[in-house]
């Protein structure tokens, strides 16, 4: 199994440099960490005494991933759920925050597995989250991963603007639904045809 911190610096690999793109709800970005949470954490990089997308330019991707692993994996508490479900967990918190636990927990409810849907890993949770993994230790990824790669399909129904980040120009998948198709087995991709299909409603 890869550490937290080969996970990380995949994340950041896959997340690329600086980003700035007006349709994009976390605003500017570099190697995925968003100007938001570097103001959040006071992260002054050029010493000038306030944090702008000029500090976030100077973000390293040494630090960036540990700001994924102290603030997105330990202090959440991925890292009690079962092993299986963390590389997947850890990269959708990273790209969506609480979501990222919402869809866990919303799953673990459709298992009949009752648990608070609050975008927190507690004890229930974690409770949850082990109990599904016992009842299907061979399936629980991909299901979260397919819940997850829906979840985008969702939020680029309800918003246009983000659509481009689900599919591309020529109609292929976008990088929200590569992102966690990385997750799932092959055998449960989705062909091009069927992501057609999905996002044809968009015209």
């Amino acid at each position: 199994m890869k550490s937290v911190e080969e996970i990380a610096a995949e994340i950041v690999a896959r997340e690329g440099g600086y980003i700035d793109d007006p349709d994009d709800p976390g605003g500017a970005t570099k190697h995925g960490v968003t100007i938001g949470t570097l103001r959040r954490l006071g992260m002054d990089l050029d010493g000038d005494g306030v944090v702008t997308k000029a500090d976030l330019k100077l973000l390293s991707p040494g630090q960036a991933a540990g700001i994924f692993v102290e603030h997105y994996y330990r202090r959440p508490r991925i890292d009690a759920l079962p092993a299986s479900l963390q590389p997947s967990v850890f990269d959708m918190y990273v790209n969506s925050g609480a979501n990222a636990v919402k869809i866990l927990q919303r799953l673990l409810v459709a298992m009949r597995i009752p648990v608070a849907i609050d975008g927190i890993i507690g004890p229930q949770t974690i409770a949850a989250a082990r109990q599904a993994h016992a009842a299907a230790p061979e399936h629980l990824a991909d299901a979260y991963g397919i819940a997850r790669r829906n979840y985008y399909y969702a939020l680029a129904d309800r918003r246009p603007a983000s659509r481009k980040f689900a599919r591309r120009r020529d109609g292929g998948k976008g990088g929200w639904i590569r992102r966690a198709e990385e997750f799932i087995s092959p055998r449960h991709h989705l062909s091009a045809a069927q992501h057609r299909a999905r996002v044809s409603a968009w015209g």
